[in-house]
Formats: C-alpha cells, sequence, structure tokens
C-alpha cells in the first residue's frame, strides 16, 4: 500500500503541476465531453447510460456511485476501496489512458488528448457545485489512516 502511495504522490506532483496552473475552457470541454456522451452523462436532468452519471465526480470515491452500483468493474470498486477519490490530477491520469490507470476497468474509451484535459476537467467541475479540493484532501488522509492503524 505505501509503494501504491508513494507512486501516486509522484504521478500528482506531475501531472497536478501540468494541469494546475491551467483552468480550463469550459465551453471547449462541453465540446470534448461529446466524445464521452455515448456512455455518460451531466446535468439535472443526467440518467445513467452505459457509464454512470458524472455529476458530483470531484471528491468521489472511485466505483461508489449508488446509482451505477453493481455496474462498475471489480477493478474500479477496488481503487475505490484503495483510497481512488476522483480530483484533477486522478480524472486527468485516468481520461488520459483508462486502462493504464486500471487495467480492468470497463471503460472502453482509449483516452483523451492531454491537451483537452484542462478543458475537460473545467467542464465536469460545473458539475460537482460542492467539491472542495480541501474535503478530497481529508477523505484521502482518513484512508490512510485507516489503512495505517
Amino acid at each position: 500500500m505505501k509503494i501504491a502511495t508513494l507512486v501516486t504522490a509522484a504521478f500528482l506532483l506531475t501531472t497536478t503541476s501540468a494541469f494546475a496552473g491551467s483552468d480550463g475552457d469550459v465551453d471547449k470541454g462541453k465540446k470534448v465531453f461529446k466524445k464521452c456522451s455515448a456512455c455518460h452523462m451531466v446535468g439535472e436532468k443526467a440518467k445513467r447510460k452505459v457509464g454512470p452519471v458524472l455529476n458530483n465526480i470531484f471528491g468521489a470515491t472511485a466505483g461508489t456511485n449508488e446509482e451505477f452500483g453493481k455496474k462498475y468493474s471489480k477493478a474500479m470498486i477496488k481503487a475505490g476501496e484503495d483510497g481512488l477519490i476522483w480530483d484533477k490530477a486522478t480524472l486527468a491520469e485516468f481520461l488520459t489512458k483508462p486502462k493504464a490507470m486500471i487495467k480492468k476497468t470497463k471503460m472502453s474509451m482509449k483516452g483523451l488528448k492531454e491537451k483537452d484535459m484542462p478543458n475537460i476537467l473545467a467542464y465536469l467541475l460545473t458539475f460537482s457545485p460542492d467539491y472542495k479540493p480541501a474535503d478530497a484532501e481529508m477523505k484521502e488522509e482518513e484512508k490512510e489512516a485507516k489503512t495505517d492503524g
């Protein structure tokens, strides 16, 4: 577990610097999301499709959307149990190469281009109105405390 934490921390340091300074363009992100809309929905009238609704994805633990339930892959559920919280860095990693991050994910998309990442993240963030990055960090620290103690 500690190795996974170190690897994740190293990734976050490199990825966060790439995306932290750029807030992205919500309108461009909406256009990028069209690639995702075959399987996912966002917004007030969003319904589950092949993939889960992505409202409130920021700050959520992977594989725990109750509406999507048992349709998650075992690998995605395990990632959540191991402490994977969706934030800019983890979503950027996953959306760039889903199967590289979670080998047996059911996500069929090969990945989005890195240049589109700030925009898609900005767009998705508009559907997570209660997200506070500090809250996600607290969740991560709580999970670590449980596994260490």
